[in-house]
């Protein structure tokens, strides 16, 4: 089964079930006669976006919706207290303890400008695809980042 086929198939079960984590998400995959690797999804679930929430007293897998992104955006943009940067690199300071979420959050854009980024504590370090898209680069960071 492909991909898009695969993630048509964990948004309908996440629609249907109420899933708390991988390996439950995994065992109803494999009822309905699909065999995943647990990597594979993983990688779905990272891809889709898939967040744990607490609802009732307990976690659930869910998928999230627009709405949801603007809210982590928002979220996201609270977290950063600064962005600088070089000829080569650009640096987001964020509240203490932050920079992983800031850092996951502009890896999951997947930006063809953005080769990578290293999160510290309160830094994260983002690698552009070319220092020759600095400029837009920034002008990326700040339109991802932003409180609204």
């Amino acid at each position: 089964m492909n991909k898009q086929a695969r993630h048509f198939k964990i948004r309908e079960i996440l629609q249907r079930h109420s899933v708390e984590n991988q390996h439950d998400l995994l065992q109803l995959l494999r009822e309905q006669g699909m065999s995943v690797a647990q990597a594979t999804l993983s990688r779905d679930c990272a891809e889709l976006g898939l967040m744990r929430v607490r609802v009732n007293g307990s976690y659930r897998m869910v998928v999230p919706d627009d709405n949801a992104g603007r809210i982590i955006k928002g979220l996201v943009g609270i977290e950063v207290l600064s962005i600088n940067a070089n000829e080569t690199t650009v640096i987001i300071r964020t509240l203490p303890g932050r920079a992983h979420g800031v850092g996951s959050y502009l890896d999951q854009l997947k930006s063809p400008l953005v080769l990578g980024t290293i999160a510290g504590d309160d830094t994260v370090l983002v690698i552009p695809a070319s220092v020759h898209n600095i400029s837009s680069l920034i002008a990326y960071i700040h339109s991802n980042l932003s409180k609204t």
